[in-house]
């Protein structure tokens, strides 16, 4: 049923709306294309803004449905871009919540704006962008927000929060740790007309190098990282995954020199401070055998251990435990705790 700014869906069939490809149902999919219908939507009484079951979907890429959803779903769809030239290099880019990433950074690298190249390729949609705080080959998408944009379900108001408002972290923000609190409906961007690459993510500087490129353009390095993601990522329109399964651990900085001085092969970056250190997620869970292991239809892709998979039937709950496992073996091994990146929908980690 259609209703202005609101389309609603009774029973929805939601294994098409998460890259798992998982199987699940809603009992309602709210689909908002103009985010200034929430208060009808809410005051309507079809759906209760303080109903902790409700669940806002973006593209479905950072979502494990362990189960069915218990509540409704509300899933932002708008697409609107809206540029501020202002003066000198910096340009400020607004986009709604329902932008697909991707093409959002391919459009604005057409334009000729710099700062999202080393974030090409990953899959989602804007609004879902700040609240995992994603970051790829040396770069997080903190550092182009300029504000976001959102709805507080308890007060019903539009709000406009500034980057330190959002409490970003590794993989997470104020939006990822409430949930109940917030709504992203679109953020803004700063970007620039002058490049400043960021090359000294491992990897990413050879690739350049093996065509040619000593001085990338914004768009080169898009293309660099574009092919690197492609080779070592399924795609999950053909083989469903939601990416990164789990976080890089952080661990104290006395910790990762035990650990190095025991494993020298262990990589081992900057955890943010003198104090801690970020551990390679993916080498814990290769040296634990996991890489190409399969159960069925849930298994671990053989290119990058740290990516699930679904060959085409696993269930939520499969994935789900075989994520378990991998973190069991790798705690036994090594005395260390993985955590998953997807929000988990129906069961506790």
């Amino acid at each position: 049923m259609k209703i202005d700014g609101y389309r609603l869906v009774d029973d929805a069939d939601l294994a098409s709306r998460n890259t798992f490809g998982i199987a699940a149902r809603a009992p309602l999919l709210v689909e908002v294309d103009d985010a200034a219908a929430l208060p009808r939507l809410f005051d309507s009484g079809v759906v209760d803004a303080g109903d902790p079951a409700l669940l806002v979907l973006g593209g479905g890429s950072n979502l494990l449905f362990a189960a069915d959803p218990a509540g409704p779903v509300l899933a932002l769809t708008a697409r609107n871009l809206e540029i501020d030239a202002g003066d000198g290099d910096g340009v400020v880019v607004r986009a709604s919540a329902g932008v697909p990433w991707h093409g959002f950074v391919m459009h604005t690298l057409s334009l000729g704006l710099c700062g999202l190249e080393n974030l090409a390729l990953i899959p989602g949609t804007v609004g879902a962008a700040p609240i995992q705080n994603i970051g790829a080959y040396g770069v997080e998408v903190r550092e182009r927000v300029h504000a976001v944009e959102v709805f507080e379900r308890a007060t019903g108001q539009v709000r406009r929060l500034a980057p330190e408002d959002c409490r970003f972290a590794y993989r997470d923000s104020a939006f990822k740790r409430e949930p109940q609190r917030w709504i992203v409906t679109a953020v803004e961007f700063a970007l620039s007309r002058v490049g400043a690459p960021v090359l000294d993510y491992a990897g990413l500087r050879d690739e350049l190098a093996a065509t040619g490129i000593a001085t990338p353009t914004a768009m080169q390095v898009a293309e660099a990282v574009i092919r690197i993601r492609r080779r070592k990522l399924p795609d999950p329109a053909v083989l469903g995954n939601a990416g990164s399964f789990f976080k890089n651990p952080i661990v104290t900085s006395a910790r990762a020199e035990a650990l190095h001085a025991a494993h020298p092969a262990l990589p081992v970056f900057g955890g943010g401070s003198d104090a801690m250190r970020k551990l390679s997620a993916a080498w814990l869970i290769d040296a634990c055998g996991w890489k190409g292991h399969r159960d069925g239809d849930a298994g671990v892709s053989p290119e990058h251990a740290l990516v699930l998979v679904n060959h085409g039937h696993a269930t939520g709950e499969q994935l789900l435990a075989l994520a378990r496992a991998i973190a069991a073996s790798v705690r036994a091994r090594f005395g260390v705790a993985l955590e998953p990146e997807p929000r988990i929908v129906g069961a506790p980690w």
